[in-house]
C-alpha cells in the first residue's frame, strides 16, 4: 500500500529577496528562486504572519458565527472567530482562545486541532490553523472585551452545523476558513470525532512570520 499523501516542506534556494511593499498587517516580497532544471524565476507573494480560527460548537451542535465587512470583496461575510498570529512567542491555541474571548465573548473548556490549511499558497505565505472549541461558557458582562473599530457591533449567531454545510454547498457562504471548518467538522462529527489532534499538536507548516522592519524605517501610515 502506498504511503498517505503528505505535503513536503522543502524550500528552494532564494538567490535574492526584497520587500516590494510594506503594509500595516502584511508585506509583499519579491524573491528570485532557483527551481533547478526549471530555471530561475521571480515570485511575488504576500509575506504573512499566519493566523488561527475557532469553530466553536455548543451542546446543540450549533456553530458560533460572526459577520464582518471585508472590503476587498465588498461584502459582509459570515465567518468564524479568527485572528493573526502577531504576538511573538504566543502558542497558537492561546491566540485562538484570546480571539474567541475578544470576538465572541466566549471561553471553552475543551480544545482540539480541527484542520490546517494554506490560505493561498500560490500568492501568500499564510498558514492557518482552525481549532475546535467545545464546552462553551459565556463571559460575564463585566469581563467582556471592549470591541472597537470594524469589530464594533458585529452580529453574532449560533447556527446548526448542518445548516452551515448546506449554505456552503449551495453557494451562499464564501469565507474560505468557514467553508473548510464546517466541512471538516461535519466529517469529524460523522466519525464520532475520532482522529482529532490535540490543541498543542505540532505545526511545522506554521507561517514563519514577517521579516523585521528595516532599521530606521518608519511604520506604514494607518
Amino acid at each position: 500500500m502506498p504511503e498517505p499523501l503528505r505535503d513536503r516542506l522543502e524550500r528552494r534556494p532564494v538567490l535574492a529577496s526584497r520587500r516590494a511593499f510594506e503594509g500595516r498587517v502584511w508585506d509583499v516580497r519579491s524573491d528570485r528562486v532557483d527551481l533547478g532544471e526549471a530555471g530561475v524565476v521571480t515570485r511575488d507573494y504576500v509575506e504573512h504572519t499566519g493566523a488561527v480560527a475557532v469553530l466553536a460548537l455548543d451542546e446543540q451542535d450549533r456553530v458560533v458565527v460572526i459577520r464582518q465587512y471585508r472590503h476587498p470583496v465588498g461584502a459582509f461575510a459570515w465567518e468564524i472567530p479568527a485572528g493573526l498570529l502577531d504576538v511573538d512567542g504566543e502558542p497558537a491555541h492561546v491566540t485562538a482562545a484570546r480571539e474567541l474571548y475578544e470576538e465572541a465573548d466566549l471561553r471553552a473548556g475543551r480544545w482540539a486541532t480541527l484542520v490546517d490549511h494554506w490560505s493561498s499558497p500560490g500568492g501568500s505565505s499564510e498558514s492557518l490553523r482552525i481549532f475546535l472549541a467545545r464546552d462553551l461558557e459565556q463571559v460575564p458582562d463585566g469581563e467582556r472585551h471592549e470591541r472597537t473599530g470594524e469589530e464594533l457591533g458585529m452580529p453574532q449567531r449560533r447556527v446548526p452545523l448542518e445548516e452551515l454545510v448546506a449554505g456552503v454547498l449551495e453557494g451562499r457562504l464564501h469565507s474560505p476558513t468557514l467553508v473548510i471548518a464546517v466541512l471538516a467538522a461535519e466529517t469529524m462529527r460523522r466519525g464520532g470525532w475520532s482522529g482529532l489532534r490535540p490543541a498543542e499538536a505540532p505545526w511545522p507548516e506554521r507561517s514563519p512570520g514577517r521579516a523585521p522592519r528595516d532599521a530606521g524605517q518608519p511604520p506604514p501610515p494607518a
